[in-house]
């Protein structure tokens, strides 16, 4: 990364020295692909209740108070750690307006994710779901749900993680092994493998023959 005016470099070292305007500019240019992340996570019984934006909002005051522990996070990229900051934000509302239906330590994903697998495979099967909009297809929809997020879950939770950050969330391999502290190499053999399993499970069921390829 060059050391413009302005450039990553020098909104990061900004960002280390306390600077609340780089923090503001670091967060607009990630605004959108932090929006992603949030719309794909949030849980869909909070859909129409809770605004992803509001929740970006609180997010970016959480950044606010935590900015003069940038340098000691050590994150491997502004964005991961606004990421990491906006996940924190998504995981206390879930426990929030869920309470205990969140807090089964069983269902807990190790590591600084912080989501359950139950909630990846659910919002795995909706978006792979949401092409199914006409009348005909949203009863098709209700009836291939259930199964879909009941395959899914079959898979193993970090291949779940993995299709979540690459396909959906539009990370880059280098950051779905930070974001999941695995070597590059390791995320990328995960993401085809479980492309070859979510595509033998989508094979499965009607009107999925390529469905990863038009998600």
């Amino acid at each position: 990364m060059s050391d413009t005016a302005g450039g990553p470099d020098e909104l990061q070292q900004r960002l280390i020295d306390g600077d609340p305007q780089a923090l503001a500019e670091l967060f607009s240019r990630h605004r959108e692909r932090l929006w992603r992340m949030v719309n794909f996570r949030l849980d869909q019984r909070l859909a129409g209740r809770v605004d992803p934006e509001d929740i970006l909002q609180e997010a970016y005051l959480a950044a606010a108070q935590r900015i003069r522990h940038y340098r000691d996070d050590s994150p491997a990229s502004s964005f991961l750690w606004l990421r990491m900051i906006v996940t924190q934000t998504m995981i206390d509302l879930h426990r929030r307006h869920l309470g205990a239906q969140r807090r089964d330590a069983r269902r807990e994903v190790s590591g600084d994710r912080g989501f359950f697998p139950q909630s990846t495979s659910t919002s795995l099967a909706s978006q792979l779901l949401g092409h199914l909009t006409s009348p005909s297809q949203a009863a098709m929809r209700a009836e291939l749900s259930g199964q879909l997020e009941q395959a899914i879950a079959q898979m193993d939770p970090i291949d779940q993680e993995v299709l979540a950050l690459r396909h959906f969330e539009e990370l880059t391999n280098s950051e779905v092994a930070e974001v999941l502290g695995i070597q590059v190499k390791a995320a990328s053999i995960r993401y085809v493998r479980a492309l070859q399993r979510l595509q033998e499970v989508l094979s499965q069921l009607p009107g999925f023959g390529a469905e990863l390829s038009h998600a």
